[in-house]
């Protein structure tokens, strides 16, 4: 053929230049692969995957289905086939993966090659499938299935002969021994063997697998992207253009001028400032992961921002990832960065919110264009986006990987790490600390002991005594304490009534009242018992089934009542306690993990204001109540830890909030939940008693294995990539994005479904981005039961993008699996 199609522009009209040719495609992907694998000084090899990854379309075949699709060939021509019935049926990835494992085999005489060549191979191979298993969950060797696939099937002989000479030229120059001996070097200082070991541990496969991942990141986001682009050429003139754009001296000189205009007016002013230099001071300092342990209310954002600032313009760092555990302290912590360092006149915007589920994982033309690739200075995201970035199957969340190379990453509330992560998640930052250039701060005021695991073999941080911000961390809680905790636990524990008379009689001697319930349920419930009781407006209600600007709406109204000295009483599940900047006179905390209880007891007399009868300071009251019916028995996390926290009032603790209560509690539950850390999966559906630890290491359970080679060979790779990522979704309990009808988000949902219009990138993108503030993340039974019910509906047919109807939402408690003014029933 004389001319070989890679994509053509779907929303073009019909010129030549609405064609991209294949050759064209590979280099700008190979390009776009390059700069990213450059993060880990791999250019060349990220240029070769992205050479080769779509090596398979210069077969006829291929070409005969894509000139077809697109309307080059019509149903005249001899060529022509039915593309609908082709559809994903022709191999057009296993080519190239054949290729780099052929051309690196041969290089080492213990197999060296062959493991290089396998990491490559299997990148171009699930480029668009997602990473494959080595050997799946009945041991078959899928990627040796892979390699030995007929050129019937895969046509690399034809493809070696069809594409340019050129083209192939980069690539055979590539395919160097010296580039396969890189390669190999980087794998080896990923190991043990390069202090002298003899063989890999668990966590030296964890991280070959873990580089495989970032190098098949670098490929899946270079190619996404270059069709992106394609399709919307201004796309790469931003990304171009952003390139320049972002200098570090900027926000931090704009950080510095807004500081130094703080007036410090009181005692806790003051130690806020005191934390604030000590970041500035330790921002200087040398790479990797430091703590910044500081008691709740002492300002941790904008001084682990300027922590941030300064050590990213001392290193040359590309970017500042914000990982938050809820998306209810997001938009507030995007806020808060937005107003100190963006200006108006700003070309790009300084910070990207990403906090929701709305790009659908099935990767159709639309999808590839509006999905987030976190290409922005200071990006704000959540705890399961990150963990999903790292761990999940497909191809939508692992393209962001590579963006966490050369980056300070701030974890806010480390301690909500979900434990059955606690190993991989380890394994991961330590990763992309010690071999990907970045540097890690973990926040939080009840710092858990992740550097002191008991199973220290199978994954825990690194972090020397040093590397903590705070000099003297005993004292500036001593210095902060502005709570007295409470212990009214009874056993038999608290009937609803007991607890609404208690919220109730709080309300009407402080005049503003926050309880936190562990569940959904208890929150509803309680609403109701005291809406009969509390006069109008003063009654308020939080949950994540409400969407984050609904959320933002009713926290501000808070927020200016209590200024207004007007009564609050605030009904809320645990999203409330973490990272929001609110400060009640009393709060009512049911029994959780002591992390919890700490973290709400920074949501009481937050910045000192309360007073005696004689107006000097005094405490606020936390009071810790147990519910006599709570259905959190399936909640493991909550369970384990009430277990935990009174284990540590057992101990006689006076102040549970001190650091020396918070690391008992995290001995006691880290010990009791230690088994629980490598991820446990479904014995029963494997077969085997697997982890996702060992699946994403040496899959040591497989009957087969290529470790199973000749004595002194390189042993290759046995991960089960895919099963793994498809496990750590089901058993993560996956949510579904939906698009609610609350306040803009009718509007924005009227455009999304605007089918009649062309389908324009930009705008679906800018809208998407606009929904995350209207969106609810669903659990799979409540999306069954409104699926069901034919509550959510598609925006636009095959795109994956869901809304609510206006009738399962409400005004009190968000989306609802009932349909507003039926009968429905609140109960514990």
């Amino acid at each position: 053929m004389s001319k070989f199609i890679a994509h053509k522009r779907q929303n073009g009209k019909g010129a030549k230049e609405d064609i991209q040719e294949l050759s064209t495609h590979l280099s700008e992907t190979g390009e776009i692969a390059g700069d990213f694998a450059s993060k880990i000084s791999l250019e060349e090899i990220g240029q070769l995957i992205g050479l080769l990854h779509d090596l398979g379309k210069y077969a006829a075949v291929f070409q005969a289905y894509i000139a077809s699709a697109v309307g080059e060939l019509d149903k005249d021509d001899a060529d022509y086939v039915d593309a609908n019935q082709l559809k994903g049926k022709i191999d057009h990835s296993s080519a190239g993966a054949q290729y780099i494992w052929q051309a690196f085999s041969r290089f080492g005489d213990k197999g060296q090659g062959e493991l290089a060549g396998q990491i490559l191979a299997i990148c171009i191979a699930s480029h668009h499938s997602g990473l494959i298993d080595c050997f799946d969950k009945k041991s078959l060797s899928k990627f040796e299935m892979r390699m030995q696939k007929s050129d019937e099937l895969t046509h690399l002989e034809e493809c070696k002969t069809s594409i340019s000479k050129e083209i192939l030229g980069k690539i055979e120059k590539l395919s160097s021994a010296e580039n396969c001996t890189q390669l190999l070097n980087k794998i080896i200082t990923l190991t043990s063997l390069n202090k002298g070991g003899s063989s890999f541990t668990k966590i030296d496969w964890f991280n070959v697998g873990f580089f495989t991942r970032f190098l098949f990141s670098v490929l899946v986001d270079a190619d996404r992207l270059n069709s992106a682009e394609f399709e919307n050429p201004s796309r790469k003139r931003d990304r171009l253009d952003r390139k320049g754009y972002f200098k570090w001296k900027i926000p931090n000189e704009r950080l510095e001028n807004y500081l130094s205009g703080l007036k410090s007016e009181s005692r806790i002013d003051g130690l806020r400032r005191s934390i604030s230099e000590n970041c500035f001071a330790k921002a200087s300092k040398s790479q990797g992961i430091f703590t910044l342990t500081a008691p709740t209310g002492g300002g941790k954002t904008l001084a682990s921002l300027r922590y941030a600032l300064r050590h990213a313009s001392e290193h040359g760092l590309d970017r500042i990832i914000y990982i938050i555990p809820y998306t209810s302290i997001i938009e507030q912590n995007a806020s808060a960065i937005r107003d100190v360092i963006e200006n108006e006149g700003d070309q790009f915007p300084w910070v990207l919110e990403h906090h929701s589920n709305l790009e659908p994982e099935l990767q159709t033309w639309q999808n590839k264009l509006i999905s987030e690739n976190w290409n922005s200075p200071i990006v704000l995201t959540t705890m399961v986006q990150f963990l999903e970035t790292c761990f999940t199957s497909g191809t939508r969340s692992v393209r962001r990987l590579h963006q966490l190379a050369n980056s300070v990453l701030i974890f806010d509330e480390i301690q909500t790490l979900p434990i059955n992560c606690t190993h991989i998640f380890c394994n991961a930052l330590n990763f992309l600390v010690d071999h990907c250039g970045s540097t890690a701060l973990l926040c939080t005021a009840t710092q858990p002991l992740l550097n002191n695991l008991k199973a220290k073999n199978k994954g825990q941080l690194t972090i020397p005594v040093e590397n903590e911000i705070i000099t003297d961390v005993s004292n500036l809680f001593d210095d902060l304490s502005r709570v007295e905790i409470k212990n009214t636990i009874k056993p038999g524990g608290w009937c609803a009534e007991e607890i609404a008379n208690l919220a109730i009689e709080q309300f009407y001697s402080t005049n503003s009242v926050l309880v936190i319930v562990n569940t959904k349920a208890w929150a509803k419930y309680l609403y109701q018992l005291c809406k009969n009781e509390i006069e109008s407006g003063s009654l308020f209600h939080l949950s994540t089934h409400q969407c984050p600007q609904h959320r933002k709406e009713i926290l501000n109204l808070v927020k200016q009542r209590i200024a207004d000295r007007l009564p609050v009483l605030c009904i809320s599940t645990q999203l409330i306690e973490a990272g929001v900047d609110i400060s009640f006179a009393s709060v009512i905390r049911f029994l959780a993990g002591l992390d919890s209880i700490a973290q709400a007891a920074g949501r009481c007399n937050r910045h000192g204001e309360a007073t005696d009868e004689n107006g000097n300071p005094s405490k606020g009251n936390v009071y810790v109540v147990n519910p006599d019916k709570e259905t959190t028995g399936l909640l493991k996390d909550i369970e384990q830890g009430k277990m935990a926290t009174q284990r540590v009032l057992d101990d006689g603790f006076e102040d549970l909030v001190n650091p020396e209560a918070i690391e008992r509690y995290f001995k006691y539950y880290f010990h009791d939940r230690a088994d629980d850390m490598t991820f446990k999966l479904d014995t029963n559906r494997l077969g085997r008693s697997d982890t996702l630890f060992d699946l994403l290491s040496d899959n040591c359970n497989s009957e087969r294995s290529f470790h199973n080679r000749k004595n002194g060979f390189m042993p290759l790779m046995s991960q089960a990539f895919m099963e793994a990522g498809k496990q750590f979704k089901a058993i993560d309990a996956p949510t579904h994005s939906v698009i609610v009808p609350h306040g803009e988000g009718k509007e924005i949902i009227t455009k999304l479904c605007a089918v009649d219009q062309k389908f324009d990138p930009r705008q679906f993108y800018s809208l998407l981005q606009q929904a995350q503030k209207y969106s609810v993340n669903v659990f799979p039974n409540i999306w069954d039961n409104l699926t069901k019910a034919k509550a959510v509906q598609e925006t636009q047919s095959g795109i994956g993008i869901y809304y609510l109807n206006e009738q399962y939402y409400c005004k009190d408690f968000g989306l609802s699996i009932e349909p507003k003014g039926s009968m429905e029933a609140y109960h514990v």
